[in-house]
């Protein structure tokens, strides 16, 4: 079979405005990007308010391996299944970062047959929404510096400053840095874009004003006598807000097979929030019958904030959930012994979770071509076993046709009520929130606080932010926060070493084990395989 780049690059494709009339957009509200590109004004959420809701269906997986277990693919499978059964369907997913795409997972485009297009442009610099908030961020950084350089009027001691550079790439020489800007010098460091608090604000905000508003609410460090210093008080958050005025337009392109999709917003999951945009997806509900979308890694992490943070904060009640699993996870998680069986306590812990939030859900399995028939029959053996609804997926090859007994599976959970709730209440102190995400979610015995957390915890909660809910950074590989302990691990602790609060955002992050928000590259990253020839002809890009 071709590779990714190759059948995207052998699809024909629709003329965006074609794509955009068959979803339902006026004319007026399509802001093209070129021939297969456009921006969503943000008029159309006007338009849509009152308009009977679609169907929102949530993608999500069990724990992952490195390369991902197809969870886009399914996504992009699934809303084209759906169209195959003759609902109308919308797709919204995250943009990719470079990160990833130049290091070893790839891009967030989907593969095989259930691609969007054009997936080498969304895979690279897309219509320019990482840098647009790359930009705003670093704006906001040198503001802050160039305050305290010109008198600091505020009074920001310099040692209290949490505001970091970021950039969209991988680069661990980044991690810590010394800034000297002739005054004074201070340790500080880059993250990666997708984690910087400006993406959360973009992919929570719904109008311009709101997201000016936020983005004056980010704090980006504290006076000599302990009071947050915010964007607000640099007067930085207009010009932000200029800067960011595209990127707050939802990017619609399509599917390999001419459905429309959102591609907008690139949060990770493991250290922000790891959904796509709340206007994209709010948009994409009011134009269609069935919404599918994802959030990262496993239902540990993206499922958890999605319908803690995402679903909260927009006021989205989701329909269906679907988990993906693959016989290389599980085979995975069964540790050293590769054992299919064992594996299984892993993905029954993660269909236990989805329960806790009183959603209906359906295992996929992403089938590949090294499985085996055996494999297959044991996971629905599994499944049937434990009354768990499962269908076998195969939309990398197939495309949506693959799909379709998913896509009648999710159609049949989304007539059954939806008995969505969160899974704790935001009046909850601090730290009761954080060990029922870790006791309920994870499994975990009890949670260990550093000291320094300990200490950030009741800053916080004296400032006036311990109602925010949390947003926990923590390894996508385990259950736990150690990335070695696999499948089901029983009788650990999660340990919580730093906090730091997002008013912008409006949740608090909460940073487990080793996380790092600036990720580093493999020892072979994908970017040694890419190259463009003379005639523009992009190889290597998957």
């Amino acid at each position: 079979m071709k590779s990714d780049i190759e059948i995207a690059q052998a699809a024909k494709m629709k003329p965006i405005e074609a794509i955009a009339k068959e979803a339902g957009f006026k004319p007026e509200e399509v802001e093209l990007h070129g021939k297969y590109k456009a921006k969503i004004k943000l008029s159309v959420e006007k338009r849509l308010k009152g308009k009977k809701q679609g169907k929102l269906i949530l993608v999500t997986t069990m724990t992952p391996t490195k390369c991902g277990e197809g969870k886009t693919t399914i996504t992009i499978g699934l809303g084209q299944a759906l169209r195959k059964i003759k609902k109308k369907s919308f797709i919204c997913i995250r943009e990719p970062s470079l990160g990833p795409v130049m290091g070893l997972k790839g891009g967030a485009a989907g593969g095989g047959y259930s691609q969007v297009l054009p997936m080498d442009e969304i895979n690279l610099h897309f219509i320019g929404d990482m840098h647009y908030i790359t930009a705003a961020h670093n704006l906001l950084a040198a503001l802050v510096d160039n305050h305290i350089y010109q008198g600091n009027e505020l009074g920001i001691d310099p040692g209290s400053i949490v505001w970091n550079r970021c950039m969209d790439m991988n680069d661990r020489a980044l991690r810590k840095i010394t800034i000297d800007n002739g005054e004074y010098q201070r340790v500080s460091s880059f993250d990666i874009t997708a984690a910087s608090e400006v993406m959360a604000v973009v992919c929570l905000s719904m109008t311009l004003d709101e997201m000016k508003k936020r983005l004056g609410e980010i704090i980006v460090g504290y006076t000599y006598s302990g009071e947050p210093v915010t964007a607000d008080d640099l007067k930085a958050q207009g010009a932000m807000t200029l800067l960011l005025k595209e990127a707050l337009q939802p990017n619609l392109v399509q599917t390999i097979e001419g459905g429309p999709a959102f591609v907008h917003g690139g949060p990770f999951a493991n250290i922000a929030h790891g959904c796509n945009t709340l206007i994209a997806t709010k948009v994409a509900l009011g134009m269609a019958d069935y919404v599918v979308t994802e959030a990262g890694f496993g239902a540990d992490l993206g499922a958890e904030k999605f319908f803690d943070i995402k679903c909260r904060q927009g006021e989205l009640t989701p329909n269906a959930v679907v988990i993906v699993v693959t016989t290389k996870a599980l085979k995975h998680q069964g540790e050293k012994e590769q054992s299919l069986a064992k594996g299984f306590d892993n993905l029954k812990k993660h269909c236990e979770s989805i329960t806790l939030f009183g959603i209906p859900f359906v295992v996929a399995i992403n089938k590949t071509t090294s499985d085996t028939k055996e494999e297959i029959a044991a996971i629905e053996k599994w499944c049937h076993e434990h009354k768990i609804p499962v269908e076998v997926v195969d939309v990398w090859e197939r495309g949506g046709i693959g799909g379709v007994g998913l896509a009648k599976k999710v159609v049949e959970l989304c007539n059954k009520p939806s008995h969505f709730k969160p899974l704790y209440q935001l009046d909850l102190l601090i730290k009761e929130k954080i060990k029922t995400i870790a006791q309920k979610i994870y499994g975990a015995k009890d949670v260990v606080f550093a000291q320094e957390a300990e200490d950030k915890i009741a800053e916080i909660e004296e400032i006036g932010y311990g109602h925010l809910p949390i947003c926990m950074a923590k390894t996508n590989f385990s259950l736990t926060d150690d990335p070695n302990l696999l499948g089901r691990p029983k009788d650990f602790t999660i340990t919580v070493r730093d906090l730091k609060v997002q008013a912008g955002a409006g949740f608090i992050v909460a940073y487990t084990g080793k996380i790092m928000t600036m990720p580093g590259l493999p020892k072979h990253p994908a970017a040694e395989n890419m190259d463009i020839t003379e005639d523009g002809k992009i190889v290597g890009l998957f």
